[in-house]
């Protein structure tokens, strides 16, 4: 690699098919809150973020949005994957997610669920899904 400062994760943006019902859903389980308006071409961001900005979060509604179902199968976002420091930490957000209505199943694989916290060589991984299906994942390092 160059000499060039390593880039470090500012935001993630999402579409989202009812932005409305989304904002609750997000600033409970993420505990960030809706800051601003981000008006863009054809809809309009909605940022969400904590206090300090050091998670931030946009739900965007386009005004072509059909209302369909995130599917990570097509070409674009596959999920994103935030880092906890312990497994102990999985433990307390499966708590918290089920509290906020994300559902335990035996698999993350509709709108709302939530698997059992998987154990990798590689870490162990809790999968979840938001209202529209999108498949989000915490990571606690590996024997932690």
């Amino acid at each position: 690699m160059t000499d060039v400062a390593r880039p470090h994760l500012h935001h993630i943006a999402l579409t989202v098919s009812d932005v409305e019902a989304s904002i609750p859903w997000y600033e409970a389980v993420f505990g960030v809150r809706f800051m601003m308006d981000a008006p863009h071409e054809g809809g309009v961001g909605k940022l969400l973020a904590t206090e300090t900005m050091d998670l931030v979060i946009v739900l965007h509604n386009h005004d072509t949005n059909k209302g369909e179902l995130f599917a990570e199968s097509v070409t674009g976002l596959d999920h994103v994957g935030f880092q906890v420091p312990s497994r102990a930490d999985l433990v307390a957000w499966q708590d918290h997610l089920e509290a906020n209505g994300v559902v335990r199943s035996d698999m993350a694989n509709k709108p709302s669920t939530q698997s059992p916290i998987a154990d990798e060589p590689y870490g162990s991984v809790l999968v979840f899904r938001d209202l529209d299906n999108i498949q989000l994942e915490f990571f606690a390092p590996p024997g932690s």
